[in-house]
């Protein structure tokens, strides 16, 4: 399962954990968001300007489990 980073405030969404405050149970894809999909920490950025993440990558993969 993939990451992805906001490039605005580095929220992680992890496929494989989803995001239940948001609605979204584990396993929820990238794909089967919707596409106004706008990142719940920041607010400002939407589902096109997300980028896939290695493990590792951005400021909170640490606390993502990356």
């Amino acid at each position: 399962m993939d990451k992805y980073l906001c490039p605005e405030c580095g929220y992680v969404y992890d496929e494989s954990l989803g995001d239940r405050h948001e609605g979204f149970d584990a396993g929820t894809q990238w794909e089967q968001l919707p596409d106004d999909f706008c990142c719940p920490h920041c607010a400002v950025r939407y589902k096109e300007d997300f980028t896939r993440v290695a493990p590792g990558d951005g400021p909170d993969a640490e606390a993502a489990g990356m």
